[in-house]
């Protein structure tokens, strides 16, 4: 299969208004997720086409597409995870996600709302499932937890990897709300993940399926991926002064 790109594709309007009257929703319930998904398709303007167009440059991205692989039904497919070893990436991802009470498919209908996802030529929708859907792939292997201060971290990681201008709004709120909490080290914290997000490899073309079977800490070396030291003084500290 032969995967061809739009020279220009049309660039979408960013849409300040309708990204902070979800904000607003989003701060009075941070577990609105259809609220973060309505601010970054109110932001990222053609963020998604230009991660598309860096992944067909890869072998691994073509071979994805033409297979087309759907990194959820492996990651639907528990009976199968529990059968890797048990210092695989695989048990350690099903591990936090029993431990955190829930499900791969978590993500799907929130961003099945948006428009721009019903406007996707098929391939590039294939692209948009597959990073959805390596979040909680990335909370494993990051240390990066679901508490509000990790998913901030993760969030600034994730815009190293793919810079989107939503992601980084929603990521700045929530570092200045959580600094009246944290204090000025979450601006570390938030930095540094950042940082490590730069250096690390890039995880959009990663072969997940792959990687799933393999000792954890074999992925996190191969990626060059490390603990977020920062992160977790904060949560020890946090962790200490509620005692």
């Amino acid at each position: 299969m032969k995967t061809t790109l739009a020279s220009s594709p049309p660039k979408r309007p960013i849409e300040w208004r309708k990204a902070f009257s979800a904000m607003r929703r989003l701060i009075k319930n941070p577990d609105a997720t259809d609220e973060v998904f309505t601010i970054i398709e109110a932001l990222s303007g053609n963020s998604l086409q230009k991660g598309f167009s860096r992944f067909v440059t890869t072998d691994l991205g073509r071979e994805i597409l033409v297979d087309r692989r759907s990194l959820l039904e492996t990651l639907l497919n528990r009976e199968y995870l529990a059968t890797l070893p048990q210092h695989s990436l695989a048990a350690h991802y099903l591990n936090f996600v029993t431990k955190e009470n829930i499900r791969a498919e978590g993500l799907v209908a929130p961003s099945e709302g948006m428009r721009a996802m019903k406007n996707l030529d098929a391939d590039t929708l294939l692209f948009a499932n597959r990073q959805r859907d390596m979040h909680d792939l990335w909370h494993t292997l990051t240390h990066y937890g679901r508490d509000e201060l990790g998913e901030v971290c993760l969030l600034a990681f994730t815009c190293a990897q793919s810079p989107n201008r939503g992601l980084a709004f929603i990521a700045l709120v929530g570092i200045f709300q959580l600094s009246k909490r944290y204090g000025r080290g979450v601006y570390g914290a938030a930095y540094r993940a950042y940082q490590d997000g730069k250096k690390a490899a890039w995880l959009p073309a990663q072969d997940w399926e792959s990687l799933l079977t393999q000792p954890i800490g074999a992925v996190r070396a191969q990626l060059n991926i490390h603990p977020p030291q920062r992160y977790q003084d904060l949560q020890r500290l946090d962790l200490l002064a509620s005692t």
